[in-house]
């Protein structure tokens, strides 16, 4: 793997002093991944999501300046609604954009843009990416949705209406169409965390050749089996919103029946073979309160020393169990990828819990370490 990059960066190095485009190692291009789907459309955006929690419009909007940051709309024929894009395009060091940039698709976690909880909110407007030479391409929608192809088709909830085609979205009508407005090459990582950290492994596993590398942090490849069909239950029916019936959005109506040919076929730790020929990134903590879960960090920071304790209390809590909970998950998918001789750069934190500082990290250290590697920079 790394001798195949080494060749391919030197590659790139010529390609670009003789000003040609550089050679790509992802072998599928959008269309032939779409296969008989209809794309998307792009435009721009020219209406305000809002919040589910607050029904304000979203936070990220606010950092839109159409040049750092652009906002899209694009038309998903599978669920037949708009969807809200935010893109970081590539730029050089001058501002300039970048034609023939690889492209970074970042998943947010379970409650998303429509919780105000999104990359772009969370990650001072993701600004370490805006230096690097890439394009990055975030769907700000998709909460409590695990970005899956949804059997039921009829929901209706705060969060979820109508059909929930988010897989469908994300790999078969967004690239083609995102990355030809954006003049982007055939390099293309995916990244997820929390909930999304599933579906960054299911959609590469889905689709092999599509993606050069897959960053996954803090998630549970394991969905079919008993302990981790529960963790699906707990994530989804917090998509009913605040008219919390827990029995309103299940994960039956996303994967069918536990341990179903449905389930399996979404559950990345049985398909882990279908990793093989991927870059991988996968981190996890142990759960283990870390500084960044200690009161003292936010009472350091101003942070008035009740809600300091509160939000303390409830990343210990919370947080550490639902971390310690992935940390298994993790070492049973390092356990199975180490079988079948699949490498990966595995970041397993002694301390820290589910929650921003460390995701935070992961996304600086996948770039260095596998993202930009895989793209040959």
């Amino acid at each position: 793997m790394k001798l195949k990059r080494s060749v391919l960066a030197a590659g790139t190095a010529i390609a670009i002093a003789l000003g040609a485009t550089p050679a790509t190692a992802a072998e599928l291009t959008p269309q032939q991944v779409a296969g008989d789907v209809a794309v998307g459309t792009v435009k721009p955006l020219d209406w305000e999501p809002r919040a589910v929690t607050t029904g304000k419009p979203q936070t990220w909007l606010t950092y839109v300046d159409g040049h750092t940051i652009q906002a899209y709309s694009v038309y998903s024929p599978s669920m037949d609604r708009e969807v809200p894009v935010a893109v970081i395009p590539a730029r050089d060091a001058e501002g300039n954009h970048i034609d023939n940039a690889p492209t970074v698709y970042l998943l947010n976690g379970a409650g998303g843009a429509e919780q105000d909880s999104d990359w772009l909110k969370m990650t001072n407007k993701l600004k370490f990416y805006q230096d690097k030479g890439v394009n990055v391409v975030i769907p700000q929608a998709g909460a409590f949705t695990y970005y899956a192809d949804w059997l039921k088709k009829d929901l209706n909830t705060p969060y979820l209406k109508g059909p929930q085609m988010w897989e469908t979205f994300v790999t078969k009508e967004l690239p083609g169409p995102i990355e030809s407005h954006l003049k982007a090459d055939n390099r293309r990582a995916i990244v997820g965390f929390s909930m999304s950290a599933t579906s960054a492994l299911l959609m590469a596993q889905h689709n092999p050749g599509f993606y050069d590398s897959v960053a996954s942090f803090s998630g549970c490849a394991a969905t079919s089996t008993p302990i981790p069909y529960q963790f699906l239950r707990l994530t989804v029916q917090r998509g009913s919103g605040t008219l919390n019936d827990f029995n309103m959005v299940t994960p039956e109506m996303m994967y069918g029946p536990m341990g179903g040919g449905y389930n399996r076929y979404n559950d990345a730790l049985v398909n882990a073979e279908k990793l093989r020929g991927h870059d991988l990134y996968i981190s996890t903590a142990t759960g283990l309160a870390a500084e960044t879960d200690m009161m003292g960090y936010y009472t350091a920071r101003g942070v008035d020393p009740a809600v300091g304790s509160a939000n303390a209390l409830r990343l210990q809590l919370e947080g550490g169990v639902i971390e310690g909970a992935m940390n298994a998950c993790t070492h049973d998918l390092k356990a199975k990828l180490d079988s079948k001789g699949i490498p990966a750069h595995y970041e397993l934190r002694n301390a820290g819990t589910h929650s921003w500082p460390g995701w935070r990290t992961d996304l600086e250290k996948s770039w260095f370490t596998t993202i930009a590697p895989s793209f040959g920079m």
